[in-house]
C-alpha cells in the first residue's frame, strides 16, 4: 500500500489487464486408495480491478480455489497465474516471498493476534519487509484510517467488536498493497449490521482505489454487492453473471447472522 492511498489497483484496471488466469484447473487428494476430485477442469480469468463473488455449497471447491490462488496449496494440473507469475512454478521460498507481495487474505475468524494491538497487527506483515519504524507507521496508520480505526490503533481484539475485528483484519490485507484480496466468507461471523458496513469497505476499496477482490459466500445477498458472481459445484464452474452490481447495490444489512 503506498503512503497516499491504500492501493495503485485503478490503472490496472482501467488498461484490463487479467489479475488472474485459471485454465483447466484440477486438485485431487488422496483419501485411502481413492482420489477426490475438488476442482475439476476449471478456468476462469479475472480482470485486474473485479471484484468477484464465488458461490456454491459446501464441498464444491470454493476455499480450495482460493488456497491455491494464494499458492498455500498446489494443483494437481493445469495452469494458474495470478499477477502474471505461474504460481506452481515456483520453489516453496520464492512462493512465500511472492504470496507476501501479492495476496492479502481475509478470514472469517478475523484471525488477529490476541496480545498484540490493532496497529501491531497490522503492522506485522511489513516486518517482513526492509522498512524504517517511521515507513510502516505511516502505512499502518494510513490502512487504519481507511478501514476508519484511526482511532482504535491502541485497542487489542478483546476490545472491539467483532466488525471492528474483521476492519482491522482487512487492514492487515491491505498495508502491503497486494495485488488481489482474497476474502474467504468475510462477513460469516458478523452480525446483519457488521455485515453490511464490511461489504461497504470492500466496495470502497474496489471502486475507489481499483483493488482486485475475489470473494468467498453463502450469503445471495452479499455476493449482489460484488460486480460479477460466479458458481461453483462440483468442481465445475457451472454458471456466470456479470452486472455493475457493485455501485447499484442498497448498503443493507447483510451477514449469516442477525444482531
Amino acid at each position: 500500500m503506498s503512503d497516499a492511498t491504500p492501493g495503485s489497483g485503478a490503472g490496472a484496471a482501467a488498461g484490463g489487464e487479467l489479475a488472474v488466469e485459471i485454465h483447466d484447473l484440477t486438485k485431487s487428494y488422496k483419501r485411502d486408495r481413492f482420489d477426490i476430485k475438488v476442482l475439476d477442469g476449471l478456468s476462469l480469468a479475472v480482470r485486474s480491478g473485479e471484484f468477484v463473488a464465488l458461490m456454491g455449497p459446501s464441498g464444491s471447491g470454493k476455499s480450495t480455489l482460493l488456497n491455491l490462488l494464494a499458492g498455500v496449496d498446489r494443483p494437481t494440473s493445469g495452469e494458474l497465474r495470478v499477477a502474471g507469475q505461474r504460481v506452481g512454478g515456483l520453489s516453496d521460498r520464492r512462493l512465500a516471498e511472492w504470496r507476501h507481495r501479492h495476496i492479502g487474505f481475509i478470514f472469517q475468524f478475523y484471525n488477529l493476534i490476541p496480545v498484540l494491538t490493532a496497529y501491531e497487527n497490522v503492522e506485522l506483515p511489513l516486518t517482513l519487509e526492509r522498512l524504517s519504524k517511521a515507513q510502516r507507521r505511516v502505512k499502518v496508520e494510513t490502512a487504519l484510517g481507511v478501514v476508519g480505526l484511526g482511532d482504535r490503533m491502541r485497542h487489542y481484539p478483546r476490545q472491539l467488536s467483532g466488525g471492528q475485528e474483521q476492519r482491522v483484519a482487512i487492514a492487515r490485507a491491505i498495508v502491503t498493497d497486494p495485488t488481489l484480496l482474497l476474502a474467504d466468507e468475510p462477513t460469516g461471523d458478523l452480525d446483519a449490521t457488521s455485515a453490511a458496513e464490511v461489504l461497504d469497505l470492500l466496495v470502497q476499496l474496489n471502486q475507489e482505489f481499483g483493488k482486485t477482490i475475489l470473494m468467498v459466500t453463502h450469503d445471495p445477498r452479499a455476493a449482489e454487492r460484488a460486480s460479477r458472481l460466479l458458481h461453483l459445484e462440483k468442481g465445475k464452474l457451472v454458471e456466470s453473471e456479470q452486472e455493475a452490481l457493485g455501485e447499484t447495490a442498497p448498503s443493507q444489512p447483510v451477514g449469516a447472522r442477525e444482531a
